[in-house]
């Protein structure tokens, strides 16, 4: 009796073994149906380094979202990307994104991603400027007249009457102008701020963009509307991601994964790494005033002030809290 016994308690144990072998992936396929898959384009640089964190450490998966990451040329090709569709959310400078929505694109900010702007002139540390007077006819380099730190020394310029000319390059192709001594300055933006200065330059007029926001994350106004628990959610993921980074941002972890997506020298990373103040609180007075520069360009007409953020996230990444 007892071995009959034993014998059935060896077979039911089986059975349940064997139950759970079939039964476990077919909870694991449910599961996986409900995750909400958001594609970001992007255009790596450590300025994006939440987004990488939280995909690293897996907070977009524990919130049942599945965000894919694509490689993009640059913000513009980022921007392009939500225009025709192909991506849900992208990073950019905010001028690239108020511009946009100035001129009719369907996105929204949703977020800041931080502040300030840490995008500052480089110089060699022998050179002759040392006030904005000292800007005057000089060949400075900057990626575009409507970037944000442009915008803010070339405001500091013209109110010293000595406005500078702008060379469009961007951070690697200005440092190596500026080896070549082709060019009086560079603003650059991190990590190509330290990697300038590990290299022996200096930086100057760092006040002018203390002030500025840098970058905002933006998606489109259809994936929005229709996926607000997720884009929500997505916005969880990144404040989790601040704030694991602000607690130690030079951190094995944090320079590993920051190095991994954007291939940036790990002693730049380190250096310059505190210098990004993570955030999604947006800045609301620093967009207009920088809407208002860009209609003093002429880049755009009027300032969006009434479509420029997602309605839904007032509250919580925009207006009173």
């Amino acid at each position: 009796m007892k071995r009959i016994t034993a014998y059935v308690n060896l077979l039911l144990a089986v059975t349940a073994v064997v139950g759970a072998f079939y039964y476990i992936p077919a909870l694991v396929r449910v599961e996986a149906a409900t995750l909400t898959e958001i594609v970001v384009a992007d255009a790596k640089t450590t300025h994006h380094l939440n987004l990488y964190v939280a995909q690293e450490l897996g907070y977009f998966e524990k919130r049942n979202l599945k965000v894919k990451i694509v490689e993009v040329k640059d913000l513009a090709a980022a921007r392009d990307a939500l225009v025709t569709g192909s991506a849900d959310v992208f990073w950019s400078c905010p001028t690239l994104a108020i511009s946009a929505i100035a001129n009719g694109a369907p996105l929204q900010i949703i977020s800041q991603v931080k502040k300030p702007c840490t995008s500052v002139l480089v110089v060699d540390k022998k050179s002759p400027i040392k006030k904005y007077t000292d800007l005057r006819g000089k060949r400075i380099a900057g990626i575009s007249p409507t970037c944000e730190a442009v915008i803010a020394l070339a405001s500091k310029a013209r109110q010293a009457k000595s406005e500078f000319n702008l060379v469009k390059l961007a951070g690697g192709p200005a440092i190596a102008a500026l080896e070549a001594k082709q060019i009086d300055g560079a603003i650059l933006e991190e990590p190509h701020v330290s990697i300038a200065e590990l290299k022996g330059y200096k930086v100057l007029f760092r006040e002018a963009s203390a002030n500025i926001p840098c970058r905002t994350i933006n998606a489109r106004t259809a994936f929005i509307k229709s996926n607000d628990k997720a884009i929500k959610a997505f916005i969880g993921a990144i404040e989790e991601a601040n704030r694991y980074i602000l607690k130690d941002p030079a951190s094995d972890r944090v320079v590993d994964i920051a190095h991994k997506y954007t291939g940036a020298p790990k002693d730049a990373i380190v250096h310059g790494n505190a210098r990004l103040r993570f955030r999604t609180k947006i800045d609301e007075p620093g967009l207009a005033a920088l809407g208002r520069e860009l209609v003093a360009v002429g880049d755009i007409r009027s300032y969006p002030a009434k479509t420029i953020f997602a309605p839904s996230f007032k509250g919580i990444t925009w207006g009173r809290r």
